[in-house]
């Protein structure tokens, strides 16, 4: 759902900590595709914070930062007057991390790369194709909550994929 606000005009303050980690400390104020900037902008902390980290406490902090971007995006939609601002990316943040779980580790530096890449693509393809019920849910679901769930389910779809090649290839 789309307001007719000029959403390019809208701007965040980035002073404001619940703005800044919307707009993915910043990655969503690109002005081309701020979807895919806002997901890149997630991979080195999914790197360097979450990659290997057990399967329960990973759970834990994407539970732990869901409820939190539901909070994040409903504030911050508010505060702009725009539901579902194209530069609110935390929501994608979330997602990618979905996609990444149990993402294969090699220890060679291509394989790992380009598994991640794999995951990346794979959440945008999901995430910009919308097939049902992302589509549903981003037109019916509204407020802090359906900004996420779009997202956590195009992470869950990216998700199910990689390891679905991951068993073809097994």
């Amino acid at each position: 759902m789309s307001n007719s606000v000029n959403q390019s005009a809208v701007r965040p303050n980035l002073k404001n900590p619940i703005h800044l980690l919307a707009f993915g400390l910043g990655s969503g104020l690109a002005p081309k595709a701020p979807g895919t900037f806002g997901t890149l902008a997630a991979l080195p902390f999914w790197y360097f914070l979450l990659q290997g980290v057990p399967t329960l406490p990973y759970l834990g902090i994407l539970i732990a930062g869901f409820a939190l971007g539901v909070v994040l995006c409903e504030i911050t939609s508010r505060d702009l007057g725009v539901h579902d601002h194209g530069g609110i990316v935390w929501d994608e943040w979330i997602g990618v991390w979905i996609t990444l779980l149990w993402l294969p580790h090699s220890g060679d530096v291509l394989t790992d790369m380009g598994w991640l890449l794999y995951g990346f693509v794979l959440f945008r393809f999901f995430d910009i194709l919308k097939p049902w019920p992302i589509k549903w849910l981003d037109a019916k679901v509204h407020g802090g909550f359906g900004i996420m769930i779009d997202d956590v389910i195009a992470g869950i779809f990216g998700f199910l994929v990689l390891q679905g090649t991951v068993l073809a290839l097994g």
